[in-house]
């Protein structure tokens, strides 16, 4: 109940502050935070052996991170700024 209360407050959190992208990506690894506890509690909790999803989950996380990093240095570079309202996603 309180990591489902977690990651609802996270996801809140992504949708009413989304004005900078570090905002955003910083509540993205907030609720992959929470998916990856709870994985690592599933296993625990209905006696599985089944201990591979964690780490696989973990992996992804880093991945994510590092690309969106890489997208927030590119957008600032570019744009000067990480504001999201300035971007323009259907400019080429």
């Amino acid at each position: 109940m309180l990591l489902v209360l977690a990651f609802a407050i996270v996801l809140m959190g992504l949708s009413f502050h989304r004005m900078h992208l570090l905002s955003a990506l910083l509540c993205l690894e907030g609720m992959m935070l929470v998916i990856f506890i709870s994985l690592g509690l599933w296993p625990h909790q209905f006696n599985i052996s089944f201990v591979l999803s964690p780490l696989v989950m973990l992996t992804m996380s880093a991945c994510e991170a590092g690309l969106g990093l890489s997208l927030m240095i590119a957008t600032a570079r570019s744009h000067g700024t990480d504001n999201l309202k300035t971007l323009n996603l259907l400019r080429c």
